[in-house]
């Protein structure tokens, strides 16, 4: 039975809350701190099985999440709230000496870019200070990073290829809108594409690789090579020869986001407005709908998984290892569409294996670092169940 602190209050921290409160023989009481309360205050009022307080903290700010940390004592600090964030909140952890555990790695709000180095850089002073840090528990990273673990352990001695796939097929009935922050979406989709082979990493312009692809109980549909933060991690803690991730986009989607990168609303420097200096994206943010809001009118499904091939006793091996949701269904169980929901739910079993033991270190550490078996165990019950394809290759 353990306390923990939540930082951020947006879809995937609704999920968070909710599936750590239908794990209460782990989860004992929350705090809930977000920079608006009211928030905070709209998810807990939902959770009556065990104690949630909520609290108001800029996060950006180690002071007030250290004060937080010293008043409320949480064995795991879990963050989802910003990525700018996360070095600020690590730095709390540090100077208070508890667990943390995130779902995306950290980028800088002026910049769009992303990478591990600035967190991995903090392993020799959480090693030193005996505490845990638990990188990308979300799906991908997370999951993904998981399967492929999972995958080595059991089914191969060589990684030739792994393409991970990321399918939201589903449909919001909005005009134009994000699955999660705006903010987020838009700059991750915009940079540049990236993948990994033999040892180098090679640029490609944004969305110009694509490929379609047949997605279990989904079907076709047409998926971009983007640049993802788990193929980083993953091809340092395991030998893999290529490592690429696609995401599928509608033709809708991307013909509004090349008009706002016309007209310059996805831009991240400030610009003058009326004797004030504005951040065009921060503005599209505020106009677009709340991607914690679209769950309700949502149908259809997601299909993310990891497609490897290599050897296995020296014969050639391909296994394809993925899981499917449906908007509607997470919809119904826990008031949220199901890109929150498979983000949500890993983030709640990492916190999980590391509060009850099964995964523990001194330092700063990817998913894949650990034993997969005991994630591989729980995460179907939790709602996220796991299915195999052998000899069949997707990509």
């Amino acid at each position: 039975m353990s306390k923990v602190l939540i930082i951020g209050a947006g879809g995937v921290s609704n999920v968070v809350v909710r599936k750590c409160a239908q794990n209460s023989e782990v989860y004992s009481e929350i705090l809930l701190a977000s920079r608006t309360k009211s928030k905070c205050d709209a998810i807990a009022q939902d959770i009556k099985n065990i104690p949630v307080h909520t609290a108001s903290v800029d996060a950006d700010k180690p002071a007030e999440v250290a004060a937080l940390i010293r008043d409320f004592k949480p064995e795991l600090v879990i963050n989802v709230a910003l990525p700018y964030q996360d070095l600020a909140i690590m730095d709390a952890c540090l100077a208070e000496g508890v667990n943390y555990l995130d779902a995306a790695n950290y980028e800088p709000k002026d910049k769009a870019h992303f990478e591990y180095s600035w967190q991995w850089a903090y392993h020799d002073r959480f090693k030193k200070a005996g505490i845990m840090a638990l990188l990308g528990s979300g799906f991908d990273p997370g999951v993904t990073n998981v399967y492929t673990a999972y995958a080595k352990k059991h089914y191969f001695d060589t990684i030739d290829t792994l393409d991970i796939v990321d399918c939201n097929a589903g449909n919001h009935g909005q005009a134009f809108a994000t699955n999660f922050n705006p903010e987020i979406n838009i700059r991750e989709v915009t940079q540049k594409g990236k993948f990994y082979k033999d040892g180098e990493y090679f640029e490609i312009p944004p969305m110009s690789e694509h490929k379609s692809v047949d997605y279990p109980q989904v079907g076709p549909r047409e998926s971009y090579l983007l640049w993802h933060e788990e193929i980083e991690s993953l091809v340092k803690n395991i030998p893999i020869k290529q490592a690429r991730f696609w995401m599928t986009f509608g033709q809708e989607y991307l013909t509004h986001l090349r008009v706002l990168e016309d007209v310059g609303m996805t831009r991240i420097d400030p610009v003058d407005f009326k004797g004030q200096k504005i951040i065009p994206l921060e503005f599209l943010k505020a106009l677009l709908p709340e991607p914690g809001q679209l769950g309700q009118n949502y149908t259809g499904k997601t299909c993310i998984g990891c497609q490897l091939t290599g050897t296995k006793d020296g014969k050639p091996q391909t296994y394809f290892v993925y899981n499917v949701c449906d908007h509607a269904e997470c919809f119904k169980e826990v008031k949220a569409q199901a890109v929150s929901y498979t983000t949500g739910v890993p983030v709640m079993l990492g916190g999980a294996m590391m509060l009850t033991g099964k995964w523990k270190g001194e330092g700063v550490f990817n998913m894949e670092q650990f034993d997969p078996d005991p994630f591989m165990a729980e995460i179907g019950k939790w709602g996220l169940p796991w299915n195999e394809v052998f000899g069949q290759k997707l990509v």
